[in-house]
């Protein structure tokens, strides 16, 4: 018998540039570049690496040529974090119709957490996303996702505003 796993996930937005509660690292080993011309394996390489402990499966499947009409759509960005040279982390933007820009998808690298890349990588990425509208941010997390997630995005200055309730 297949056991369901309940999983709760949770929309949080920010309604104003000024919410944002930053925390950056200065350093000059770190960098955060946009992917322009994002190849397909690139793309699927952080994905998979970054969610492969919390059940990030939505797009395993996707082939190549699915990676590329996704990443040319000009209303999807790709942002890479390195250290010292080496993939650490990504987000990526997508910006809505109703002006809105979500963080569709957020993380670090296993071999790079806890060393406070996550609140620098989110810092960034809602500065990014405040660059691409004057409306509101979102995302959405659930219990999969790493236990640092939610007082991270809670911390930067995210408040909750839907709930929902899945199986898997």
């Amino acid at each position: 018998m297949i056991k369901e796993i309940e999983v709760t996930r949770t929309y949080l937005k920010m309604t104003a540039a000024d919410e944002l509660k930053p925390a950056k690292i200065e350093s000059d080993r770190l960098q955060i570049h946009q992917v322009v011309e994002c190849p397909a394996s690139f793309y699927r390489y952080l994905y998979t690496e970054v969610g492969r402990k919390y059940h990030w499966c939505d797009r395993l499947n996707w082939t190549d040529i699915q990676i590329k009409n996704h990443l040319k759509q000009p209303n999807i960005s790709i942002w890479v974090l390195y250290s010292m040279s080496a993939p650490a982390g990504f987000f990526e933007l997508k910006q809505h119709e109703d002006k809105s820009v979500e963080i569709a998808y957020f993380g670090i690298l296993d071999e790079f957490l806890s060393r406070g890349l996550g609140k620098h990588l989110l810092t960034v990425a809602i500065e990014r996303a405040w660059d691409l509208t004057e409306n509101y941010i979102w995302l959405h997390t659930c219990t999969l996702d790493h236990p640092a997630a939610m007082p991270n995005y809670l911390n930067r200055g995210f408040r909750p505003f839907k709930q929902e309730t899945y199986y898997i």
